[in-house]
């Protein structure tokens, strides 16, 4: 047999390393949070564990070859542990220390020169609304460790707001991450792969769009954008890679500022949203390239299959189950990807996501978008047209996934 891979975590991302790793004979095992959660459903070596037992992970690790991980959750001291007993792991302790923590991140990315938000750490409400007028009003409020797709994250608009995010402080950092707020035209996403012996890829820069803090569309290669800007956002995220020593897949998510200015808003040392458009528009996905990265392998061509690409995300749904749709999505739509979790309905929850390739930005995207709409349980080619803008500025999938999906507005986690 080959290789063994044993991943942390039991969600999508885990799941969707099944199918390559099957492809390539590497026995992959998980530590899953339920039996008949997303990756226990297709690992049959899967065992129920939280991921802070520490003797769960160990057992996990048995006769493995790596250990990686599909979520950044994993307490430090239990990692250290496994390294110091002889454990493979991959990426190590120190790199993902900055993907658990915003602070110990921005503090890391200042240091290597990583463009960034002005930022401030702060331990109490009194020095947030200072550090706030300094930067500026209206600021960013972020939990410095356990957010994501928008939780714990806050726009404070001014120091009567100072107060939404007071029992903040009781979180066992004791400290809240201020950033000013960037005036973006959009957000872009690098994906990196890194191996323990250094070799990198890169896939294209992508355009990622959001909805209620949650990522909603992917367009790859993000349209439009200049190739000295693409390079510069490459350079980034590469030299992020590098300073951080990650192995594995690294998601560096940014802001596109004015004028092609770059900003680094997270960090995610894993699989990520942004890349599972990689599993139909590129030679080798993020799920194949990561197990490739962690065992060190040679990497694959991260070169497009298809001139232009859009994942769009499936966000609750209006069915008992989306497959429901199927009859009339395959019939509609032959050239959509789908993807589904096998997650029970939930409003606002990522249940899949749909890929369609081709050569128009525009009919690829729209294909998608309403690809989803039919396993959300929406109108499609007929209905509502999801791409509209909204009274407040987004569109009305945006607001459609406000309003499942309630929670504290401003930009998103790691996802």
């Amino acid at each position: 047999m080959g290789p063994v891979v044993a991943v942390v975590g039991g969600g999508q991302l885990a799941r969707m390393m099944a199918e390559p790793a099957g492809a390539l004979q590497i026995q992959l095992r998980a530590l899953v949070e339920a039996d008949d959660g997303a990756a226990a459903q297709v690992i049959p070596a899967s065992t129920v564990g939280r991921s802070d037992d520490a003797e769960a992970i160990a057992a996990l690790t048995e006769g493995a070859d790596v250990l990686t991980f599909e979520h950044e959750h994993v307490p430090q001291q239990i990692l250290t542990a496994l390294v110091d007993a002889g454990v493979n792991v991959q990426p190590g302790p120190a790199a993902l220390r900055h993907a658990q923590d915003k602070i110990v991140m921005r503090e890391r990315m200042s240091q290597l020169g990583a463009p960034c938000p002005r930022w401030a750490a702060v331990r109490t409400e009194e020095d947030l609304v200072t550090e706030a007028a300094r930067l500026g009003w209206p600021v960013v409020a972020k939990t410095p460790v356990g957010g994501y797709d928008g939780k714990g994250v806050a726009v404070l608009a001014g120091p009567g707001d100072a107060a939404e995010v007071a029992d903040w402080f009781s979180h066992p950092r004791g400290e809240v991450l201020l950033e000013e707020k960037v005036d973006f035209t959009r957000e872009l996403a690098v994906l990196v792969a890194r191996r323990p012996s250094g070799e990198m890829r890169t896939w294209p820069v992508v355009e990622t769009v959001q909805a209620g803090g949650v990522c909603a569309e992917v367009l790859a290669p993000a349209p439009g954008l200049p190739a000295h800007v693409a390079e510069d956002a490459t350079d980034v995220a590469r030299s992020i890679a590098e300073g951080l020593d990650v192995t594995g897949v690294l998601a560096v998510e940014m802001f596109e500022a004015r004028d092609g200015i770059l900003l680094v808003n997270e960090l995610a040392m894993r699989p990520h949203n942004s890349g599972h458009v990689t599993i139909d528009a590129a030679v080798t996905s993020q799920f194949e390239q990561h197990l490739r990265a962690v065992l060190d392998l040679p990497l694959g061509s991260t070169d497009l299959t298809a001139e232009v690409a859009a994942m769009v995300n499936v966000l609750g749904s209006e069915l008992d189950d989306p497959a429901i749709a199927y009859p009339e999505l395959m019939a509609d739509y032959p050239d959509a990807k789908v993807h589904l979790y096998g997650k029970g309905v939930r409003p606002g929850r990522k249940l899949g996501h749909v890929t369609v390739t081709g050569t128009d930005p525009a009919e690829v995207r729209r294909r998608a978008q309403e690809a989803a709409r039919l396993l959300e349980g929406r109108s499609g080619r007929k209905g509502t047209d999801m791409s509209a803008r909204s009274p407040h500025g987004g569109t009305a999938r945006d607001e459609l996934c406000r309003s499942e999906a309630p929670q504290r507005s401003g930009r998103k986690g790691t996802g």
